[in-house]
């Protein structure tokens, strides 16, 4: 499944839930503010930008926002909500693409990091925000950690959500540190929709390496964008990542 292939029209058009889900206020109000506070009266870049779930409320808090995206669809619908003079986005991967300028604050939300599928590309992706930003500038990355003591001994399945017409299950390769999510719609009928989307998933003490390699420093780590305790039951973080200033 390649990244292009997923986030195709049929998904951008989709993609959005006004008010609900990862749309919904209580979700993102803490996030937009946070991330408006990281950008310190700076610039902001968004990796994946897509839809502008996050980039659009952003931007309408005052914060100079740009983009990352590889899906043209999903620029699309984004350019329903904002033109390209209030959101610039580039049409690219995350990890190589350029955007024009330096910025005080680059970030990765909703688990994105993960749709690179090896260890070299989630390192160059770490590479690619350090070289837009500022000296002190800051990446900030919201990620699962990955669910691996829920999977049932000996399987590398687990359900993780099931409700009348939607089932959510993950599949594991342990070995590659592949995990590929399944959503599954069913209809009146014997009618059924599957989307899937295959992420490599990343303890944070790896991605803490990623970004020692890249130059970063962690400068926090909570499990939710309201500053929750990061602890062994978090089934998130937020992490805070900062590139040191460089002496005069």
């Amino acid at each position: 499944m390649r990244q292009e292939d997923i986030w195709d029209a049929e998904t951008a058009a989709q993609y959005d839930t006004p008010g609900v889900g990862a749309f919904a206020p209580e979700v993102l109000d803490p996030m937009v503010d946070r991330l408006a506070t990281l950008a310190a009266g700076g610039r902001a870049l968004e990796f994946a930008i897509g839809t502008g779930r996050v980039a659009v409320p952003l931007s309408g808090r005052g914060v100079p926002v740009a983009g990352i995206e590889l899906s043209q669809p999903m620029i699309d619908v984004l350019r329903e909500k904002a033109d390209e003079a209030t959101i610039p986005v580039v049409n690219g991967d995350m990890a190589t693409a350029r955007v024009p300028g330096e910025f005080s604050l680059v970030f990765l939300v909703f688990n994105t990091i993960s749709n690179l599928l090896n260890q070299s590309e989630q390192v160059e992706c770490f590479r690619n925000a350090a070289r837009h930003l500022t000296a002190g500038g800051r990446f900030v990355v919201e990620l699962g950690v990955p669910a691996l003591r829920s999977l049932p001994p000996g399987q590398p399945a687990r359900v993780r959500h099931a409700e009348p017409g939607y089932l959510a299950m993950e599949t594991y390769d342990l070995v590659r540190q592949h995990m590929t999510s399944h959503h599954l719609r069913f209809g009146e009928g014997r009618e059924a929709h599957l989307f899937r989307t295959p992420h490599r998933y990343v303890w944070p003490a790896e991605l803490d390496l990623m970004a020692q390699i890249a130059g970063f420093e962690l400068e926090s780590r909570h499990a939710d964008w309201t500053g929750g305790e990061f602890t062994d039951e978090s089934a998130a973080h937020v992490s805070v990542y900062r590139l040191p200033f460089v002496p005069s």
